[in-house]
């Protein structure tokens, strides 16, 4: 049985990927394997391999949500590692919590190289950690297929609801 590696995801506004696909520039010794920025999303539930009947299910619920919310904004206010309180795997942009989604939005903008990184002294690693302001409206939320490939992943929208 075939299953599929689905999320449902925020996705960005051309503007916004754009924007945020420019901070690779400001750290190119830095051994990152940065995101195509046509990748860049929010995830706001990863659910993994799944069957055909239990994507159904996942869409059906994610409609329901999409159905009960408004419009909302999303602020961008800082680019640095992450995750946080852990050893640095990834660049995010993070923002501002949104309180009533119970969402801590962050954008995976590269992942680090581990065996790369590991070869450079801690002292000797660049600081990332820069004040941003982006902000846009969420109008829709997706659930997305996750395909793994030799050049990265590649994400393709399945379905898209648009909220209140």
């Amino acid at each position: 049985m075939k299953r599929r590696r689905i999320f449902i995801a925020i996705n960005l506004p051309e503007d916004i990927k754009k924007n945020l696909a420019k901070y690779k520039e400001r750290w190119p010794e830095l051994p990152i394997r940065w995101t195509k920025p046509e990748n860049l999303h929010i995830t706001f539930n990863f659910i993994g391999y799944i069957t055909d009947e239990e994507l159904f299910e996942v869409c059906k619920k994610t409609k329901e949500i999409a159905d009960k919310h408004n419009l909302f904004e999303i602020k961008l206010t800082k680019i640095c590692y992450g995750p946080f309180n852990k050893s640095p795997k990834m660049i995010w942009a993070i923002g501002e919590k949104i309180k009533e989604l119970n969402l801590s939005p962050h954008i995976t903008l590269g992942r680090i190289r581990k065996w790369e990184w590991q070869r450079i002294e801690p002292e000797e690693r660049s600081e990332v950690d820069e004040e941003i302001d982006l902000s846009f409206s969420v109008d829709s939320i997706e659930v997305m297929e996750s395909v793994l490939k030799k050049g990265g992943p590649e994400y393709t929208i399945l379905e898209s609801y648009n909220l209140k």
